[in-house]
């Protein structure tokens, strides 16, 4: 298969092209969009045959439910049972938006989009190309992380290239998306409302929406035989060729402590990549040091993660020593992304003081 290519400008949409985009969506074909949060890999979420494409361009678990895209509250009414009031109302504040929230489906989609499930995880992207896109494909797009299952999400077409060039029909190249980080989840078929995956709308904003809101602490192993209500939940993703550890504890004995690892490391004839920030990366002294943002302003640490990982690939590192982050507001995002990366490989630093 070749892989059609096509830059697009959102400030100056070319409208053959978003045109050309749902040509294929609708003929049951794959296309790769972007979307405020990553890029999108595309298919038709009512047609059966098209959402299994998805999962073998990803190479993604059958039972890995995708995530239905759609571009008005309107379109909601045929792929659920009900709405309840509290989704409602955080539709009115974050949709259009990085949230996606988990209602009961209908018959109108198919088990092969929902991973087998009786629910329906459904999103509105803010972005205008996705929205685009989304309209010309049919209203209705299953869209997953344009990526192979398991590695760092696409924040660019470049990304999407090295990973799916000759598996799908179209790439719709947009540039770099501006969150990062794949959306919230909020199940909202239980009591209280779940967050399943967090994201850049957090715990704390639904709150102050409607009230208590849960969060999914359990990491369900890879061998469970339970399955998984939303993406990212059960499978190692986000991943990098090398072996990621983060350390964590006071940024000084974090540092130093990288510093150690990385010379014993080195010593030992091995490539080396460091995670630091603007604020750290003046202290490391050797290997492979890259700064993923600044502590100052966390959506930058967000922005870079999954492209930084896609960085040491390339740069063919054997280890990756990463500093952690704190967990408020996107931190929690971000540090979800990356303990999954890492296995959960942690080194704890305890302070003598």
């Amino acid at each position: 298969m070749k892989t059609i290519i096509k830059k697009i400008d959102k400030t100056q949409k070319d409208t053959d092209i978003i045109a050309e985009a749902g040509r294929i969506l609708k003929e049951g074909g794959l296309v790769a969009f972007p979307t405020e949060t990553v890029y999108g890999l595309g298919a038709d979420a009512l047609n059966e045959d098209a959402a299994k494409k998805i999962y073998a361009a990803k190479g993604r678990p059958s039972d890995n439910p995708l995530i239905v895209h759609i571009a008005n509250m309107e379109a909601l009414d045929k792929i659920t049972t009900s709405i309840p009031a509290a989704a409602k109302v955080v539709a009115d504040a974050y949709w259009p938006g990085p949230l996606t929230m988990i209602f009961d489906k209908s018959e109108a989609v198919p088990l092969g989009t929902t991973g087998g499930l009786d629910t329906v995880a459904v999103r509105m992207p803010s972005h205008e190309i996705a929205r685009e896109v989304i309209e010309a494909g049919g209203g209705y797009i299953a869209a997953p992380s344009a990526n192979t299952s398991g590695r760092p999400s696409p924040t660019t077409a470049q990304h999407v290239e090295e990973d799916m060039n000759g598996k799908i029909d179209m790439i719709v190249d947009g540039g770099m998306v501006d969150i990062g980080v794949e959306s919230t989840i909020l199940d909202m078929t239980v009591t209280p409302p779940m967050i399943l995956r967090p994201g850049a709308i957090t715990r704390e904003m639904l709150e102050e929406l409607i009230g208590e809101v849960s969060v999914d602490k359990t990491l369900i192993n890879p061998d469970s035989k339970k399955a998984p209500k939303a993406p990212g939940m059960k499978y190692r993703h986000y991943a990098p060729k090398a072996e990621l550890t983060i350390v964590e504890g006071a940024i000084q004995e974090v540092v130093e402590e990288i510093n150690r690892l990385t010379k014993e490391k080195m010593e030992a004839g091995c490539k080396v990549g460091i995670i630091g920030t603007e604020e750290t990366i003046g202290q490391y002294v050797a290997g492979d040091v890259k700064s993923i943002g600044t502590r100052e302003n966390e959506a930058t640490i967000a922005s870079h993660l999954y492209g930084i990982l896609r960085e040491f690939d390339n740069d063919g590192v054997d280890y990756i020593y990463s500093e952690a982050f704190a967990t408020a507001g996107i931190g929690s995002a971000i540090m979800n992304r990356l303990l999954k990366a890492a296995g959960h490989h942690v080194i704890h630093m305890e302070s003598d003081t």
